[in-house]
């Protein structure tokens, strides 16, 4: 009797080590110590390694090296028929000297299509692209967008590993994100901070901005290369690190271009060979205080129409030179930091053939106009 009972007091602890064995064998997964898919986390769930994100996104960041060719200047007295004489230097040319850059660049589709900034390749003569396997291309300029500074490259090479892209329809603040890139030359290197903010504009760095701002440093050479989050995946292109407003230092102030924003310019330079936004024809500029108590405005935000293109969308729909914007698809227009600016960004960013919806003031009335974008007739 005591033997059995002794046998019956083992039973749960004799089960429970079966269950942990069979769970190592069946989830290795589960086992901290394992090299599989598994990212070790602490005891609130969080990640203590970013490893797997990093593996599973470098082979697509790639180095990008140019070269561009500049003349220097020959002194008047080569071009003497004295000096020629007296030198020998009848046949000498102008000198030409190499300049040198380097940047990043993210492969995005297995074709060997890469995204890269529009300030890294800029008028270089040769662009070589080096990836993290050792193999290296020369690559083809296919296309610019020079208001996002974003540059599409393409490179003929085999088995190539395109990023992961996100499927999030945003990021959001506090969220966790690595940048991987080449700063100063030295070679892929990744460093790991998080999402200080969205959609920034009005820093007078690009044309259209609506920044991803992030503490991950982003120092020259990252430029091109791929912010990422936790799980690998690309959410956004590394552009430029804001290191002073006026006369202050800034630090940890680095910013990428949205996936969303450098895919759709990828996909329209490949297939129209440049950017096509939409196109509203109108010109317009934020209004003053003054200007919104004389129109009898209920806010003192909007944008002065002082333009319409003859037949375009705008003159269409039934905008009129004087009217005041106050809303964009139902959103206010700000005249915060070039609040009014962003509004009209965001018209330009849609598509052509979307319908926007205008709320406007005219002699103290309000009115809804519906405009269908177009494509502007004399965008290059």
């Amino acid at each position: 009797m005591l033997y059995q009972a002794f046998l019956y007091a083992r039973w749960p602890l004799v089960i429970g080590l079966l269950a942990a064995l069979i769970a190592l064998v069946v989830m290795p997964q589960m086992n901290p110590r394992s090299s599989g898919g598994f990212t070790p986390s602490n005891s609130w769930g969080q990640p203590t390694s970013y490893a797997q994100a990093v593996q599973r996104a470098a082979p697509a960041v790639v180095n990008i090296y140019t070269r561009k060719k500049l003349k220097r200047a020959r002194h008047p007295l080569f071009d003497d028929p004295l000096f020629r004489h007296f030198f020998n230097n009848a046949d000498t040319s102008r000198q030409e000297r190499m300049q040198s850059a380097l940047g990043s660049g993210v492969i995005v589709t297995e074709t060997g299509y890469l995204l890269t900034n529009n300030h890294v390749i800029q008028g270089a003569d040769e662009i070589v692209v080096q990836l993290q396997d050792g193999r290296d291309a020369q690559a083809d300029l296919i296309g610019i967008d020079k208001e996002n500074d974003l540059a599409v490259l393409k490179i003929e090479l085999d088995q190539l590993t395109a990023i992961n892209i996100s499927t999030e329809q945003g990021m959001l603040v506090g969220d966790v994100v690595l940048a991987i890139g080449n700063p100063f030359g030295m070679g892929q290197t990744v460093t790991q901070g998080i999402i200080s903010a969205v959609g920034r504009y009005g820093l007078g760095i690009n044309t259209f901005e609506n920044f991803i701002q992030t503490d991950a440093a982003i120092n020259p050479g990252n430029s091109g290369g791929a912010l990422i989050d936790a799980f690998g995946n690309l959410v956004g292109i590394n552009t430029a690190m804001l290191d002073r407003i006026g006369d202050n230092d800034l630090n940890g102030v680095g910013l990428a271009i949205p996936a969303e924003t450098a895919l759709q310019s990828l996909s329209d330079i490949i297939e129209f060979g440049r950017v096509v936004r939409g196109w509203l024809g109108v010109t317009a500029q934020p209004i003053s205080p003054q200007i919104a108590s004389r129109y009898r405005l209920p806010s003192p935000h909007g944008l002065l129409v002082t333009g319409v293109y003859s037949n375009g969308p705008a003159h269409i729909a039934g905008l009129q030179p004087g009217d005041i914007i106050v809303k964009v698809n139902n959103q206010k227009v700000s005249n915060g930091l070039n609040g009014g600016l962003r509004s009209m960004q965001e018209v330009k960013e849609s598509r052509p053939g979307e319908e926007i919806l205008l709320e406007v003031y005219r002699d103290g009335q309000r009115h809804v106009i519906n405009a269908v974008l177009a494509i502007n007739p004399i965008a290059g």
